[in-house]
């Protein structure tokens, strides 16, 4: 724990009223959105500039003050959660767009950018920044970054790090290095921007980031199609790839269905209900690409892959369709559920979750399973829901019994046992499930040189 002696000094190195300590502020920005751990920081600093960044971690390391980053705080696996007395140093007033090249389609960001907020900047410039997922309203480019954030367009576009130009970081010593300068060739030795990227601020910290745009996709249209189990949505994948470039392949069980409907502000895709949906999307350039599309949907129900499904034909009927996979994060996370987000090859994900459902319904009965994720990319995403009954201590212990059957089953498939949302705490213990002793120790020997003092985001990732 921090000393006040050691608070007010920490007061004079950024602005007035830039250390906050009440428990209220502690509160909300010692957590992101896991409800495992307790927070429990000493206080939050907001730094504005870089200069003030190093000049933080500098203090940190004098007097041996462990620091955890926050941004948006939407994260799923604790990595922005502080538990132990840390430091708290959140990038909310960092948040300004610096600079754009049109030539490069590049945007100059500083690390509180709101992931929206630059969406919504390269649609000015008649651009597009394609990483896109539910919290894209809250969450922030520096979190994005340090959790190599995936999402809904990941079947097209790719990760967070296919998108980062360039990076400036403040290491855990406080030095500051300018990462790439924002190249597209650049063969001189190891690329130490990819280090960072991911690394869920364990390294140090993102102060600045240039980030890519895209030219912006034309006449978007999606498709929900209602398939009698899972095991057919895999043929309709390989279906529509045969014969359109697809933006998103996005699948959800009729158990989250239940749950949005609920809500009661978004309607169903059509009358029949189905074990399980599809939902795709793609860009309708010309007709001759939606009649394919109608063509192969034909296809797969004379397969007997697709009971019924519908087309987008306005703006309104896509954002409604796509309610139906983006809402469910946040409206099941009412019932305070146990999540895991989990990978392997594309072609692997019938019989893997297959494996997973056996032993999970055997063991829960009484519990509430609901599946969805990023099909087109292998990642499911495995949630538990809390009885209303049972206490949350009670819950997460249940849990967590069957995190060892599942990371088992993770590790026969070669699969990771986090997709997009980080390690964090919530996954730390089970690294070893999807790398080995030597990509550990070498992670760890990174993380020497970086921090020596190991004072960056400790506990994350690794102990």
């Amino acid at each position: 724990m921090t000393t006040a002696a050691q608070i007010e000094e920490l007061k004079t190195l950024v602005e007035s009223g830039k250390v906050l300590t009440d428990a209220d502020a502690l509160q909300t920005y010692g957590k992101d959105w896991t409800k495992q751990y307790t927070p429990a920081p000493s206080a939050i600093v907001f730094p504005k500039t870089t200069e003030q960044v190093q000049a933080i971690v500098r203090w940190a390391n004098q007097h041996r003050i462990a620091l955890v980053p926050s941004g948006g705080r939407t994260g799923l696996s604790a990595a922005a959660v502080a538990a132990h007395g840390e430091v708290v140093v959140s990038f909310d007033y960092m948040n300004r767009i610096v600079e754009f090249n049109e030539y490069d389609r590049t945007v100059v960001c500083q690390p509180g950018v709101v992931t929206k907020q630059l969406q919504l900047f390269a649609e000015e410039q008649g651009l597009y920044y394609p990483v896109d997922f539910a919290s894209s309203g809250s969450s922030q480019i520096g979190g994005n970054i340090g959790t190599n954030a995936g999402g809904i367009k990941v079947i097209r576009y790719g990760m967070t790090r296919n998108w980062v130009a360039g990076l400036k970081v403040v290491t855990g010593s406080g030095e500051l290095l300018e990462l790439n300068r924002d190249l597209i060739k650049n063969a001189t030795g190891y690329d130490l921007r990819q280090l960072f990227i991911g690394a869920e601020g364990t390294l140090g910290f993102v102060v600045e980031a240039t980030m890519r745009l895209e030219r912006a996709p034309k006449n978007l249209t999606a498709m929900v199609l209602g398939t009698p189990d899972f095991d057919s949505i895999m043929p309709v994948l390989h279906a529509f790839q045969g014969k359109l470039d697809l933006t998103a392949f996005e699948f959800f069980s009729d158990k989250c269905l239940d749950k949005i409907l609920a809500r009661g502000d978004v309607p169903a895709p059509f009358e029949s209900r189905t074990p399980f949906y599809a939902l795709l999307e793609f860009e309708a350039l010309n007709e001759d690409v939606a009649n394919g599309a109608l063509a192969t949907f034909e296809h797969c129900v004379e397969q007997g892959w697709v009971l019924d499904g519908v087309m987008s034909q306005s703006q309104q009927q896509l954002e409604n369709l796509w309610k139906l996979r983006e809402y469910i994060s946040e409206t099941i996370s009412h019932f305070t559920p146990y999540k895991n987000d989990i990978s392997v090859t594309v072609g692997q994900v019938p019989s893997f979750l297959r494996d997973i459902d056996d032993i999970v319904s055997a063991n829960y009965p009484d519990f509430d399973v609901l599946w969805y994720g990023h099909i087109g990319d292998g990642n499911l995403h495995l949630n538990i829901l809390k009885p209303e009954a049972l206490g949350k201590e009670d819950f997460f212990a249940r849990c967590a019994v069957v995190n060892k059957w599942v990371f088992e089953i993770v590790e026969k498939y070669n699969g990771s046992i986090s997709a997009e949302h980080g390690v964090g705490m919530t996954k730390r213990d089970y690294l070893q499930y999807s790398r080995s002793e030597a990509e550990i120790a070498c992670m760890k020997a990174i993380k020497a040189v970086f921090d020596p003092n190991g004072i960056m985001n400790p506990g994350k990732i690794f102990n």
